[in-house]
């Protein structure tokens, strides 16, 4: 049973990530594309940590907690960017 709930949610995670990068790539506005792309980052996240749960592992956890952290970064840095045209003033 557990390995039919992660085949689900792998199979989720991954219609979710298609669906984001449809947005990413045909958004009518930067800001729908900058959301895109951030939802593309939890996606990605969560695919990160299913496969530390199919693997049985703790690895991918921090992993998954360094790529949070960064696209947390780098969206934050690309919207000041959009909004400023300037990242370190």
């Amino acid at each position: 049973m557990f390995a039919f709930a992660l085949t689900f949610a792998f199979a989720c995670f991954g219609l979710g990530l298609l669906i984001c990068l449809w947005r990413v790539i045909f958004a009518p506005t930067l800001p729908d594309r900058i959301l895109g792309l951030d939802t593309m980052v939890v996606n990605v996240i969560a695919l990160i940590v299913l496969y530390g749960m199919a693997r049985n592992t703790g690895l991918y956890f921090e992993a998954a907690m360094l790529f949070a952290m960064t696209g947390f970064v780098s969206s934050v840095a690309y919207a000041k960017f959009i909004l400023r045209g300037d990242i370190i003033e």
